[in-house]
């Protein structure tokens, strides 16, 4: 067998995926997102996954009502080759009732939980939002029960990397207001 040669490749735009969306070219049930023009397929989610996300999902909500937006598996448009669609994504509360994708302006807070994609998510994904000067993201990974919080966005990756213990207090950068139990979080997706 020879070398293997390298294969021209076309990266799409997030206007390019747009317009596949738009004509169809996607089923309806397919679970894609665009990173770094690469259309990716996602992964299943599974019962751990779901049950992490739910939770989170419905602590934020609580704690933050219509002060803040909390969309959960939806996209998030990072011109111009990105839209991945994180598990939770606080957003700023002028996006209430906004139709438009948003932005990483929008942005407090991206949230990644991991069951069965967690080097996707921390070797691929968490860079990506930092590049783009989203502030702050956390990850969950719902094999091992840890959280790591990443702060402080640049080109090259987050500035700081915390892993809180499982009974830790923490609190979104931009939203210090608002406590999240990890121990509360855990108990809840235990089983």
């Amino acid at each position: 067998m020879g070398a293997e040669i390298p294969l021209p490749r076309r990266t799409l735009s997030v206007e390019d995926y747009h317009r596949m969306g738009e004509v169809g070219l996607f089923a309806p049930e397919e679970r894609l997102e665009l990173i770094h023009g690469d259309l990716v397929t996602m992964a299943p989610i599974g019962g751990p996954h779901l049950r992490l996300v739910n939770v989170l999902a419905q602590l934020f909500s609580m704690r933050l009502g219509r002060s803040a937006v909390v969309s959960v598996q939806n996209p998030i448009c990072i011109p111009p080759d990105s839209e991945p669609q994180p598990d939770i994504v606080l957003l700023r509360s002028e996006c209430w009732g906004r139709a438009a994708v948003p932005t990483a302006n929008d942005i407090l807070l991206v949230i990644e939980v991991a069951d069965t994609t967690l080097a996707r998510d921390r070797d691929i994904k968490i860079p990506l939002y930092a590049r783009h000067d989203i502030p702050e993201a956390w990850l969950f990974d719902a094999a091992s029960g840890a959280t790591t919080i990443y702060r402080g966005p640049r080109p090259e990756g987050y500035r700081t990397e915390l892993s809180p213990a499982r009974d830790a207090i923490i609190s979104p950068q931009l939203r210090p207001d608002v406590a999240i139990s990890l121990a509360e979080v855990w108990l809840a997706t235990a089983g």
